[in-house]
């Protein structure tokens, strides 16, 4: 039986120059795909607008946002849970992901940047040492910025936004497979594959490596489900 938010506005600090529906929103989203708030947990509007002490209007609004990413499920009247992964939803995002990155690394292999293979090399030199120190949550965050960054540097800086918010069970299917020993490594040696094959300006390689990248959580689904079974569809 699912337990109840334990939490959520803990160590969050509203921004009082900002609405605060999207906050809620784009907190407790980030608790989903983090997996702080696994799926089949109960999300009480009251008990929600206690604990960030708010109104229940925004909450209620996050909450409908959250639900047209199916990242929670609405029962009206009754309860509104974390959705569970859904595999096919999963696998939709990753062929728009797969379809914008491709192209997006083959733009930035064909006319390499110094400066951008300089920036990409640090953030992977930063996933090393949040490896080293096993913190998953900054190697996730940086996983996610190193990605952003070549949307920027390709000029598309809004499709990462786009395509972000049609990925959330594909992330939260990654985030599960992150722990799964050789998974993090995997992940830095795709980045500096990537990096690389940019740098020297190889258009087929930088491609190879995208694909290879972004395979490696949809090939081991399985795995995956026979250790979180609950948590998928």
């Amino acid at each position: 039986m699912a337990a109840t938010l334990p939490n959520p506005s803990a160590q969050f600090q509203f921004d009082r120059t900002r609405l605060a529906a999207p906050q809620v929103f784009e907190h407790m989203r980030d608790q989903i795909i983090s997996m702080a708030l696994p799926p089949g947990t109960v999300l009480s509007r009251p008990e929600l607008a206690l604990q960030y002490g708010i109104s229940q209007t925004p909450v209620r609004d996050a909450l409908m946002r959250l639900a047209e990413e199916g990242l929670v499920d609405v029962f009206p009247q009754h309860a509104t849970r974390v959705s569970r992964i859904d595999v096919a939803l999963a696998r939709q995002a990753h062929f728009l992901r797969r379809s914008v990155e491709v192209e997006i690394v083959r733009t930035l292999a064909g006319a390499p940047d110094p400066g951008l293979v300089e920036r990409l090399r640090a953030t992977v030199a930063r996933q090393q040492r949040m490896l080293e120190l096993d913190d998953l949550a900054e190697f996730t965050a940086n996983d996610q910025y190193f990605h952003r960054q070549l949307y920027e540097a390709a000029a598309v800086p809004d499709l990462f936004g786009l395509v972000r918010r049609q990925s959330g069970h594909l992330d939260r299917l990654r985030r599960l497979h992150l722990p799964i020993p050789g998974k993090a490594n995997a992940v830095l040696r795709d980045h500096t594959a990537i990096v690389d094959a940019i740098a020297t300006g190889d258009v087929v390689a930088a491609e190879t490596a995208l694909r290879d990248h972004l395979t490696g959580t949809l090939a081991n689904v399985e795995e995956i489900r026979s250790r979180f079974r609950d948590y998928l569809r």
